[in-house]
């Protein structure tokens, strides 16, 4: 099943490997990507679906140093150069629109302090050029704030659309801005956007709204990490969190949902007792659903097989296999992956992995 055709909201895809956002702070001035960034995603648009790096959707949105944005002139058209690059080699390509919220640091906001649903500090420090620094308390959104951070992502949308790209995907995972008002770990409000569950998911429709109302339901999908702890994320009931948020998305016709895939309970393969993210949450999700976590040839084929998800995305597997389509599909190996290369740094680690020799170098 895994080259199979699949139809994901207004697009058919020829196979249903997708590669997950990967960032990698390789941005150029400005935060614009560059010829180099067009090559990496051109290279691996084999993919049924490329999911570009999460992109910043104003320089307040920015986590990281190297990330690109999609908030100005000169970032468009770098991202104009890699869809442009990866519809030359046949691929399709949505870009995943983010903010950090209070997943920052002022050295990279131009001073200014990063952004919460609520002033909670978090708890693990920040990756910056002299090493890792603590973030500050961030300043909680007042509600006159609000509409402007929506706003935000309405215009980071209407870039991307401009940009060439096929679609958009939300970040509401990872313990990013929109996860920040969803869960009650960084979501202390007691206003329309805090409390109960349906003023807590308020942020994330609202954005939902913005974006669909530029691109259309079936070309936004939206990812998720319900069961994750990445940058002091969590919340205290996930599944009844991500129940009620995925109810409320259910129904809109969005492109699909991806999952990332910590299990619900047990950590090691083959545990009778473990469940996973997607078959906990099939049930509700009506659309496609795409599912993430280290996934090989053999588990992807099952997790399809059983109908929990509709198509797989890899993640550090594409960062060293340009061509992991054809290494799946005739069972090459992979090639290992330079973890001291993830973040920043030109083509080493980057666009300079090799290809199998029948595949050819490519890009």
């Amino acid at each position: 099943m895994l080259f199979s055709e699949i139809r994901l909201g207004g697009l058919t895809l020829p196979n249903r490997v997708v590669m997950a956002p990967l960032t990698r702070q390789r941005a150029g001035a400005g935060d614009a990507p560059t010829a180099l960034n067009a090559l990496h995603y051109a290279q691996r648009a084999s993919a049924g679906l490329v999911i570009a790096e999460a992109s910043q959707v104003s320089a307040r949105g920015k986590g990281y140093v190297g990330t690109p944005g999609c908030h100005s002139p000169e970032q468009v058209a770098g991202w104009r150069l890699v869809t442009d690059a990866v519809h030359a080699g046949g691929g399709r390509i949505f870009l995943q629109l983010w903010h950090a919220g209070r997943r920052s640091h002022p050295s990279l906001l131009g001073g200014a302090l990063p952004i919460c649903a609520s002033a909670v500090r978090p708890s693990l420090p920040v990756r910056l050029p002299g090493g890792a620094e603590q973030p500050p308390v961030p300043h909680a959104l007042t509600l006159d704030e609000i509409p402007g951070i929506i706003d935000d992502f309405r215009r980071g949308a209407a870039n991307a659309l401009a940009a060439g790209f096929d679609g958009i995907e939300l970040h509401g995972a990872n313990g990013y801005l929109i996860e920040q008002f969803l869960t009650d770990k960084a979501n202390h409000r007691t206003d329309a956007y805090g409390g109960s569950l349906p003023n807590r998911l308020r942020f994330m429709m609202e954005v939902v709204a913005a974006v669909v109302d530029v691109w259309g339901a079936d070309r936004v999908g939206i990812r998720f990490s319900p069961f994750g702890f990445a940058n002091d994320g969590g919340d205290s009931d996930p599944e009844a969190t991500y129940n009620a948020a995925i109810q409320a998305l259910d129904g809109l016709g969005l492109a699909f949902l991806h999952l990332i895939e910590p299990r619900v309970s047990g950590n090691t393969d083959g545990d009778p007792n473990a469940i996973s993210a997607a078959a906990l949450f099939r049930p509700l999700w009506h659309g496609p659903l795409i599912v993430a976590g280290g996934f090989d040839r053999a588990k992807a084929d099952a997790v399809l097989a059983e109908g929990v998800a509709d198509a797989v995305a890899f993640g550090r597997a594409y960062i060293s296999n340009p061509d992991l389509v054809e290494r799946l599909r005739v069972g090459a190996a992979f090639a290992p992956y330079d973890r001291a290369t993830f973040y920043g740094g030109g083509a080493e680690g980057y666009t300079d992995y090799p290809f199998t020799p029948r595949h050819g170098r490519g890009g």
